[in-house]
């Protein structure tokens, strides 16, 4: 058969990832759990064994329990209490609070973790996935993309041998310098934020409660510093480079040792890893072309002010997956997939710009500036409070509303479980008792594999009752799609959200 017509149903796998990091894993996780058949190549053989990403939110936990890895990922997490922003003399100028109880997620605000442990956990959960064929030492070189599918070719480079796999769909996970962005031939849109820092992650030879549990940005001109706490023994600084600093001795432990003497000592500590990082702020321009799309750092990039690099990758991946689930199984029009970069851009952007304000602020170098700086911040110290941006336009109803396009909360029911363990990987419908009775309804939603939830609960009775609705959609992402005010209209709620009640209407 010609590659340029590969049939959709000859394809060997439904959807390719191309990298297996936390992005890769978290959307192959959950592509399992929606039944497609997926192929992911990975170029690495072991998992990077040394800390990267820190942290992680709420939302991102609350993912992790769709994949089933929340509950062995929690006795290795810490929790964060939040963030301050000092000056040279160690005067607040930004206080960002996160609480440590649970919160609307159902999970506490922030987490800090080791990224070797995360990754770990979401690999063992694939190797239980009959229908995910995980390929390490497998490096991708060609793209070849047709009207049915995609031809991949790569190498295995543990024996040189070269092979090739169709997809329908094949999503680029694959970093900074993804190839799969190279073939889509996407620029990426520079939000102007490009500073040099070293990062230098210790280990702790002993409990140290004086450093403190919160992350601390220090926000002096002659050297701005981050430290920050990790779960254990943990603990990570991050170091801007000066222009005077001298190139060849960045990251030699007499020129860590040196930065690190305001906190600790070789007698402390034991260095586990540095390294030198350019933070960016890039978001692609165009992260789909046909049937390759782009997830994680290979379609955003943001400086870690706000600890939300995987964080953003992670949201892509939940809010991808379900919409290739129904694409590919045919519940949905393939236009479904253009919501994914509509929706997604615009919420990440926020947090890349905020980051870069942040920044701003921290990576101040010149002495007047940042008395100025300090005086205008110093007259009301700015309590900063988490972004929650809305989805851009995509697939939820076109309202004002205070609740769509935001992530629904989950409560705790009666008997202890969690809302998303009762509904599993789909749409819910939270309604209450009023229209709990309409039979109709219940067998529309059931066709539409739509789980109601009676509100019954006083959780959910309360939500609703707040927000002024008497029935909620909420997405299989847990993102809300709209809200309704009666038995009508949420009949047409449902008909608008799944396509194939229109059809069975019409």
């Amino acid at each position: 058969m010609s590659e340029k017509t590969i049939s959709s149903h000859a394809c060997d796998y439904d959807v390719a990832i191309i990298g297996l990091g936390p992005t890769g894993a978290t959307l192959a996780n959950l592509l399992a759990i929606e039944g497609l058949r997926v192929l992911v190549l990975e170029r690495d053989k072991d998992i990077f064994a040394l800390p990267r990403a820190v942290h992680f939110d709420g939302e991102c936990m609350r993912v992790f329990q769709t994949v089933g890895i929340a509950d062995s990922l929690l006795p290795k997490l810490f929790v964060g209490p939040g963030m301050k922003f000092v000056n040279a003399e160690g005067k607040l100028l930004i206080d960002w609070q996160r609480p440590t109880c649970i919160g609307p997620h159902g999970w506490c605000a922030s987490y800090k973790f080791h990224q070797p442990d995360l990754e770990n956990a979401l690999r063992e959960r694939l190797a239980g996935q009959a229908n995910v064929d995980v390929r390490l030492r497998h490096e991708v070189f060609a793209l070849d993309e047709t009207s049915d599918g995609v031809r991949l070719r790569f190498e295995d480079t543990s024996c040189g041998k070269l092979g090739h796999a169709t997809a329908r769909y094949v999503v680029g996970c694959d970093g900074a310098r993804s190839i799969a962005r190279r073939f889509m031939g996407t620029e990426l849109t520079d939000l102007k934020s490009h500073e040099r820092w070293v990062v230098v992650d210790v280990l702790l030879d002993a409990p140290r409660p004086d450093l403190g549990d919160y992350s601390i940005q220090y926000c002096d001109p002659a050297r701005p510093t981050t430290y920050t706490r990790g779960p254990g023994n943990r603990r990570r600084w991050e170091i801007m480079v000066m222009p005077g600093d001298d190139a060849a001795q960045l990251g030699s432990h007499e020129w860590l040792w040196g930065k690190l003497a305001r906190w600790i000592s070789p007698a402390d500590a034991r260095l586990e890893r540095s390294a030198i990082y350019t933070f960016h702020s890039v978001v692609a321009n165009g992260w789909r072309r046909g049937r390759l799309l782009l997830a994680g750092d290979a379609a955003h990039q943001t400086p870690p002010f706000m600890g939300q690099g995987m964080a953003a990758g992670i949201r892509d991946a939940s809010n991808l997956a379900w919409k290739l689930g129904a694409v590919v199984r045919g519940q949905a029009p393939d236009s479904l997939l253009d919501t994914y970069e509509s929706e997604r851009s615009p919420h990440v952007r926020e947090f890349i710009e905020t980051a870069v304000q942040l920044g701003s602020v921290i990576q101040t170098t010149r002495p007047d500036i940042a008395s100025s700086r300090d005086r205008e911040i110093s007259a009301a110290i700015r309590n900063f409070v988490t972004p929650q941006p809305k989805l851009g336009a995509g697939a939820h109803l076109d309202e004002p509303s205070a609740v769509v396009g935001h992530i629904a909360p989950q409560p705790r029911l009666p008997g202890g479980r969690l809302l998303d363990d009762a509904v599993g990987y789909r749409s819910r419908s939270s309604r209450s008792k009023l229209l709990s009775q309409c039979d109709d309804l219940a067998e529309q939603a059931a066709r539409a594999d739509v789980e109601v939830v009676a509100s019954g609960e006083a959780c959910l009775r309360e939500w609703l009752g707040a927000i002024g609705a008497a029935a909620v959609l909420v997405r299989p992402d847990r993102y809300v799609y709209g809200v309704a005010q009666g038995d009508e209209s949420l009949r047409c709620l449902l008909e608008l959200a799944i396509p194939a009640l229109q059809t069975e209407r019409a």
